[in-house]
């Protein structure tokens, strides 16, 4: 068993693996059961961070993980679903574990680890730049993948990654 080559991202050298590839080889594995639990809600006292189990089970094997997020952790425009988003990556740790898969999620990503910081003092004015030709090349392979058209005019790093915020979660449903 391999994982699709339509279900790699690669972005500046490095592959990437999407939660929906993890979970089609996670069925080619018999999955039976993927299951969430939350274990921390947001809350100002928390720094606004979410934490989630996910358990993943077969007929044989049994994995859990956990998952994280918080406004410092993701796009601006997921900021209101950080649940969600902490779900998804336990989720997808579990299932790199059961699929025996060492390549990082693509949604396990943080803001810094593609490629942008909000602990520099010029990030708000950062936002408005170009693009990065990460983040051009991860717009390029989700609307590839999902058959959409994108006008890169006018992009900024903000745009672009609202942008890939939407094709992620479109890439989901």
């Amino acid at each position: 068993m391999s994982i699709n080559e339509k279900f790699i991202i690669n972005l500046q050298g490095k592959s990437y693996v999407t939660y929906e590839g993890l979970l089609d080889l996670a069925h080619q594995k018999n999955l039976k059961s993927l299951e969430v639990e939350i274990i921390q809600i947001p809350t100002n006292e928390n720094n606004m961070t979410a934490i989630c189990k996910a358990t993943a089970t077969t007929d044989e094997e049994r994995y859990q993980d956990i998952g994280d997020a918080s406004p410092k952790s993701v796009n601006t425009a997921l900021v209101p679903h950080l649940i969600r988003m902490a779900s998804t990556r336990a989720k997808a740790r579990v299932l790199r574990d059961l699929t025996n898969v060492g390549m990082t999620a693509i949604e396990e990503l943080s803001i810094e680890e593609a490629g942008v910081s909000e602990e520099d003092e010029n990030y708000s004015a950062s936002l408005d730049e170009p693009p990065t030709s990460r983040q051009i090349e991860t717009i390029k392979k989700l609307a590839g993948e999902l058959n959409y058209q994108i006008n890169y005019d006018n992009l900024t790093k903000r745009s672009a990654g609202t942008i890939i915020s939407r094709l992620i979660e479109e890439k989901k449903k």
